[in-house]
C-alpha cells in the first residue's frame, strides 16, 4: 500500500508514549498535527532530523501544530533517546503489533522491519493535507512542512473571513 495522500481522513491510533500513557491522534482535533514517522531513534540521519523539529518548536508553535514521532521502537526506548537527546517532542511507539500504525498510514518497510521517513500534516478536521516520504537517509528537513502549514494557516482565515 503506498503511502496515504492529501485529502484522505488520518487514520486514528491510540500508541504509547510512556510505559503507562498512551497518546491518541484524536486528543489534537481543533489543532493541525505533523506526524513525523521515522525508522529508528539513535540513528544519526533520525536523530538530526527529531533534533531539527525539536529546536524549531517555537516555529511549530506559532500554527499551533502538534509534532508527534513514530517508530516501531519500544517506549523505553524512546525515553531513554529522548532523555539523551533532550527532546520535547512525544515519541510514540508503534511497537506491538509492530508497524501497525505505519502500515495503515502506507509507510512501513516489510523489508527492513522499520517505518519509512515519512511526514503528514494532518488539518484540525483530521484531513491529511500534505505528505512526503523522503528517501530513508535523507533528512527531509522542514521547508515541506511550513509551507504546508503556512497553506493550511491561509484557507483557515479566508474561512474565517467567508463566515
Amino acid at each position: 500500500m503506498p503511502a496515504l495522500k492529501p485529502g484522505v481522513r488520518a487514520p486514528d491510533f491510540s500508541l504509547p508514549s510512556t510505559p503507562d500513557q498512551k497518546v491518541a491522534l484524536t486528543e489534537f482535533r481543533g489543532q493541525p498535527v505533523v506526524l513525523v514517522f521515522y525508522p529508528a531513534d539513535w540513528s544519526p540521519v533520525c536523530s538530526d532530523q527529531l533534533a531539527l523539529y525539536n529546536e524549531l518548536g517555537a516555529e511549530f508553535s506559532e500554527f499551533g501544530a502538534q509534532i508527534l514521532g513514530v517508530s516501531v521502537d519500544g517506549v523505553w526506548c524512546h525515553n531513554a533517546f529522548s532523555k539523551d537527546r533532550k527532546l520535547h517532542i512525544p515519541l510514540l511507539a508503534d511497537f506491538e503489533p509492530k508497524g501497525a500504525v505505519a502500515r495503515l498510514y502506507g509507510v512501513y518497510s516489510e523489508s527492513i522491519g522499520e517505518a519509512e521517513r515519512a511526514l503528514f500534516v494532518i488539518d484540525a478536521e483530521g484531513i491529511i493535507r500534505w505528505s512526503y516520504v523522503s528517501p530513508m537517509g535523507i533528512n527531509p528537513g522542514a521547508d515541506g512542512i511550513f509551507k504546508a502549514l503556512e497553506s493550511l494557516a491561509k484557507k483557515e482565515k479566508a474561512a474565517g473571513v467567508l463566515n
